[in-house]
């Protein structure tokens, strides 16, 4: 396949966004998964936009590389690694269907809209959300691994996980800068494999690796800009336009 005009445009919009949310205003980065899916394709996707996240979190860890929580990490990590397990699993089963559309497109529409419905009762439930139990880090791990592994869409309930644990905004930053980072690289190799397994359903292709060089300065960009500009941005107001957008973009998936 060849990109066409709306596609390099999406991908450099969401370039821009990803960048931008991993050193700025982390909610922003929602907006770019159902965008990414539309132009796409839900299973194109998941492989075209997981090199530029990687990318984002180099520059992430590189400004709050000395502010982890490694502790936190640890506890979280063995379930974080079964979600992954389990939504490579999904990405191998939705491949052996071989359906006649793209059935992961609706699926990330609505782990969007799940996510989103998760950010929207943390604001209004606040510490009666946070999994402080240990049931309860187990669960937001795996679905954090599995979301992360079928759409890139496991910030929201990441950000539960890390409100739970009482960080100050820069080891939050930190912590969460690490944890993405080195889940991001995790999935690469299962994500590969199914690629090489199903090279009719592909995840990756030579495209996509070419859109995500030629799309990397809007992310540099992004990344540059997020640090000092997110101070100077009305984030309650912006964030609530962000995920409006992403709402409506994900019940367009929905409806493919």
């Amino acid at each position: 396949m060849q990109l066409s005009e709306i596609q390099w445009i999406v991908a450099a919009v969401s370039a821009f966004l990803i960048g931008f949310s991993k050193t700025g205003l982390p909610g922003l980065g929602i907006l770019a998964v159902p965008m990414m899916a539309y132009a796409f394709g839900g299973r194109l996707s998941v492989g075209a936009t997981l090199p530029l996240l990687v990318l984002a979190d180099c520059f992430a860890v590189a400004f709050y590389r000395a502010d982890a929580d490694w502790n936190a990490i640890k506890k979280l990590s063995p379930w974080v690694v079964s979600g992954i397990v389990a939504g490579t699993i999904a990405l191998i089963a939705l491949a052996e269907l071989k359906p006649t559309k793209d059935l992961l497109s609706p699926i990330i529409g609505g782990i969007v809209l799940v996510m989103l419905a998760l950010s929207l009762l943390k604001g209004k439930l606040g510490d009666r959300l946070v999994p402080t139990s240990k049931p309860g880090t187990a669960f937001t791990g795996i679905m954090a691994g599995f979301t992360t592994m079928t759409s890139n869409a496991a910030g929201p309930v990441m950000g539960i996980y890390m409100a739970s644990a009482g960080f100050s905004k820069k080891v939050l930053l930190g912590t969460s800068a690490w944890t993405f980072f080195i889940f991001n690289i995790a999935k690469l190799p299962p994500l590969l494999l199914v690629n090489a397994l199903y090279p009719g359903r592909p995840l990756i292709t030579a495209d996509t690796v070419w859109m995500n060089l030629c799309v990397a300065p809007a992310l540099i960009t992004g990344a540059l800009l997020g640090k000092p500009l997110a101070a100077k941005i009305p984030e309650k107001l912006f964030t609530v336009l962000i995920q409006a957008l992403a709402a409506i973009a994900a019940v367009r998936l929905l409806l493919t």
